[in-house]
């Protein structure tokens, strides 16, 4: 890892260590963490209303048909402004790639999404959700697999059964290359079960791939550690199962909640 992208992981860290300092006084008043990492679906439950979630974490991958290795900082911030209503902010504010033996350094896609409850759930009756995010800036760094979607939609499914959790993800996307547009489709599983502050998930998933006509399906594992309440560690790894899936991707991070609560008009509801 190079000494950019160290300076930037290094960065982030500080900006969250006086908040993390704070996490320990008033435990008893203090939100569950929703953790949406490290798998690819994306939980339909919503993180603690009138809270702001942030979901921070490093990821590393090799052999892929756009780079050799890539390494990045990614940063997803949540607030659900009620039971129902999310908003949520995705970035990768430094991209480090080998593509073509020729190391770069960039920003990587700026996305505003939010997401909507439709059918809350508890335990086997399952909650229900959609969700649309919006990339509104590219620094042009190398991609995953999946891709970058202009545009995304998703359709949402959690729910617990027999003491595993599940949530289940169906996934319609906009591709874009120079002024050619394509869909893309993909499914994602991941089920997890708990032991005490330990959490044990695994997931398969898969994205057609348009531009490359071909599929990239993997196969996720992954552990978080719940430190606190509102902070979860967590780390893992994906195997790419088809030809032109990227072929090895290590992850680790955190997911912290703000200790304070900051409802819109005064509100947490």
């Amino acid at each position: 890892m190079n000494k950019t992208l160290l300076a930037a992981l290094f960065g982030l860290l500080a900006m969250h260590s006086p908040i993390l300092a704070q996490s320990g006084a008033g435990t008893s008043t203090v939100p569950n963490a929703n953790p949406g990492r490290p798998t690819v679906s994306t939980p339909a439950t919503l993180t603690p209303v009138g809270y702001v979630q942030f979901e921070t974490g490093g990821l590393g991958a090799a052999q892929s048909a756009e780079f050799s290795s890539r390494y990045s900082l990614g940063e997803v911030i949540k607030y659900s402004a009620n039971s129902r209503l999310e908003f949520l902010i995705s970035d990768e504010p430094i991209v480090h790639f080998i593509a073509g033996g020729d190391p770069r350094n960039r920003p990587a896609e700026l996305f505003l999404g939010a997401q909507l409850v439709i059918k809350p759930g508890d335990g086997v009756k399952p909650t229900v959700a959609v969700s649309y995010a919006r990339r509104v800036y590219d620094g042009w760094a190398a991609e995953l697999d999946v891709g970058s979607p202009a545009n995304s939609f998703l359709v949402l499914a959690s729910g617990d059964v027999k003491g595993f959790h599940y949530d289940a993800n169906a996934v319609f996307n906009e591709l874009t290359e120079s002024l050619v547009r394509r869909a893309q489709f993909g499914q994602a599983l991941s089920i997890s079960h708990s032991f005490g502050k330990l959490t044990v998930s695994g997931e398969i998933w898969r994205f057609s791939q348009p531009f490359l006509r071909g599929n990239a399906v993997g196969n996720l594992w992954a552990a978080s550690f719940a430190v606190r309440k509102n902070l979860v560690f967590d780390g893992g790894f994906n195997h790419g199962l088809t030809g032109t899936s990227t072929r090895w991707e290590g992850f680790v991070g955190f997911t912290y909640v703000l200790p304070h609560r900051f409802p819109i008009g005064g509100r947490g509801n």
